[in-house]
């Protein structure tokens, strides 16, 4: 959402006011234009809806939509769901939602499931060739004949099983005669290789689990390598992009698409133009790069799983998550996420991006576009002993000061204000420039105030101070230029609203909460002041915000109304990020 809680539209990499923009991917991909190897681009966003995206994922998707779209073509949605006992339609709803947040639609939306015939159909083609056989090892034998990074594999018993018995008992297999494990469908490839993912890998297993799109109807699943290939293929992907992990795997890519060869032979894909679907058939490309590292977080779907199943955190969606659903209800724009993806670029060199660059990127966004409120999170009373009692008045404020089309707002402002408890010090340190005991502060936008006066309750705690307004100081007096080295924020103690104010930091204390050699696990750095709740009073104007609409809370940091709790009458503020780096100065 933007600023002011409207859709944030997608900025089209294609703008003309766009610099062009120089990577590898896109160095290759105006080359195949050039050519005429393609003449135009297809990609897809593949997700396997097994869990919620995370903002390595944001990458993936400004990549993919991007390209599609700074090149005039077309990108595809496409659910990898091939392993029904981890997915759930949960997942696929909030990775669509999460998809078009960030700004982006896609062409088409298909899934792996909607070309498990296909799949079936190039599999028993691979047996005629003679590039598949039914295996009988288990699991664990499979792992003894495959060899480790120095020493060959070795052939199974089963690799020189003929044709027509492969087929007899893939059919078997696909009709559920066997049960879950006790069989595969192996690509019959190079048990010596080099590449231990050409070590005859499994292409089919039996799994008699109920899929979300295709019921009972299958006891037997692709495995990914496998389909995502193939889909790419069926799609006419031009350009397959995914992550550096995947770089080993490119050679079976290759293999499947090649040794199928969708595109010359059409029977195969007669599930899908019997439906109406074009063919589209062709060889895709694929092309990997740098997957999205931060410091001080996790990504891996586990560990993610983890913290929620074992209540470390409230949810997929908690603000400290780094979910996409949960940096939207920290409030993380996608113009931010899209411009921290343009700050990190494209390579082929892992690396780890410091969290501040995700923070600054944030910081940049709303700074632009986030109106201004006060707000106080701490609470101290301040008593104006020069007005009367009930006086009031309202004061204009800007509601950016480097925005004029966003014109003014009214603050109202009274006797008795609240005003941030660390505003104020009865023994200042060195340097203090805000409010002390017979010390005066420039009150922000309503004049000069001077503390006469210290109350305390009987254990000593300060609970208000008392103080004057110099009446030749409001706004637009001379007096007002009189040099004063301090200003803060307040609100009207009459007028205020009382709101929740959640303040977020970072869920791990460490950089590396992945690194256990130290003994310890990501769970033993978990930040206990990684979330604390406090009650504030915000302005009227900041009470009035509507689910997702952003702030920058002055001298506080930037604040979003909760996406589900905030409401008018009962205000709910999640901390999106500070002013200042305050881990810049932390070891």
């Amino acid at each position: 959402m933007s600023s002011s809680g409207a859709p944030d539209p997608a900025v089209s990499p294609s703008d003309a006011s766009s610099p062009v923009r120089q990577d590898f991917i896109r160095q290759v991909v105006r080359e195949d234009l050039a050519s005429g190897k393609h003449t135009a681009v297809r990609t897809r966003f593949p997700p396997e809806p097994n869990g919620y995206l995370h903002i390595g994922h944001a990458k993936a998707i400004c990549l993919d939509f991007g390209i599609a779209a700074e090149f005039g073509g077309t990108c595809n949605l496409r659910f990898d769901d091939t392993n029904p006992e981890k997915e759930d339609l949960a997942f696929v709803r909030a990775i669509e939602d999460d998809v078009r947040w960030l700004g982006f639609d896609w062409a088409e939306l298909r899934h792996a499931s909607d070309y498990f015939e296909v799949y079936y159909l190039a599999a028993e083609k691979l047996i005629r060739q003679g590039d598949a056989y039914v295996c009988d090892l288990t699991a664990e034998q499979v792992r003894e004949y495959r060899g480790t990074l120095v020493e060959p594999g070795r052939n199974s018993p089963f690799r020189d099983r003929g044709a027509e018995e492969n087929l007899d008992l893939f059919r078997r297999m696909r009709a559920g005669e066997f049960a879950d494990g006790t069989r595969t469908l192996r690509a019959k490839i190079d048990m010596a290789s080099g590449n231990m993912n050409l070590r005859d890998p499994a292409l089919y297993r039996i799994k008699k689990v109920t899929h979300q799109n295709t019921g009972d109807a299958w006891p037997i699943y692709p495995m990914y390598d496998f389909a995502h290939a193939l889909g790419d293929s069926i799609e006419g992907i031009t350009h397959s992009l995914c992550t550096l992990e995947f770089e080993d795997h490119r050679p079976l890519y290759d293999w499947v698409v090649d040794r199928v060869d969708l595109a010359g032979h059409p029977d195969l894909l007669a599930s899908l133009t019997d439906r109406g679907l074009p063919n589209v058939a062709a060889k895709p490309r694929q092309i990997e790069f740098s997957r999205l590292n931060i410091n001080y977080t996790v990504m891996s779907k586990r560990k993610l799983t983890q913290l929620v199943g074992e209540g470390l955190v409230d949810g997929w969606d908690d603000p400290r998550m780094y979910t996409l659903q949960g940096l939207r209800r920290r409030g993380y724009t996608p113009a931010s996420l899209r411009l921290l993806v343009d700050r990190v670029g494209i390579s082929k060199q892992n690396s780890v991006i410091d969290f501040s660059v995700l923070e600054g990127a944030l910081r940049d966004d709303l700074d632009a576009r986030a109106p201004r409120r006060m707000a106080v999170v701490d609470p101290l009373k301040l008593v104006l002993t020069n007005l009367p009692e009930g006086h009031a008045e309202t004061l204009t404020f800007s509601n950016h000061p480097k925005d004029e089309a966003q014109g003014t707002r009214e603050v109202p402002f009274s006797r008795q204000l609240w005003i941030e408890r660390e505003d104020f010090a009865e023994v200042p340190p060195k340097g203090w420039k805000r409010l002390i005991p017979g010390g005066e502060v420039r009150l922000r936008g309503a004049g000069i105030v001077r503390c006469d006066e210290v109350i305390k309750d009987d254990s000593g705690a300060i609970v208000e101070l008392r103080g004057t307004l110099d009446p030749e100081s409001r706004p637009g007096m001379d007096g007002a230029n009189r040099k004063i080295k301090g200003t803060i924020h307040w609100v009207s103690a009459a007028h205020a609203v009382e709101a929740e104010v959640r303040l977020f930091d970072r869920l791990f204390v460490v950089e590396k909460p992945d690194d256990e050699s130290t003994g310890k696990t990501y769970r033993d750095h978990l930040n206990p002041e990684s979330k604390r709740s406090v009650t504030g009073y915000v302005e009227p104007a900041a009470a009035a915000a509507t689910p997702e609409q952003a702030f920058q809370f002055e001298r506080l940091g930037y604040f979003v109304a909760d996406r589900y709790d905030h409401t008018a009458a009962v205000p709910v503020f999640n901390r999106s990020v500070t002013l200042r780096d305050a881990w810049a100065t932390r070891t």
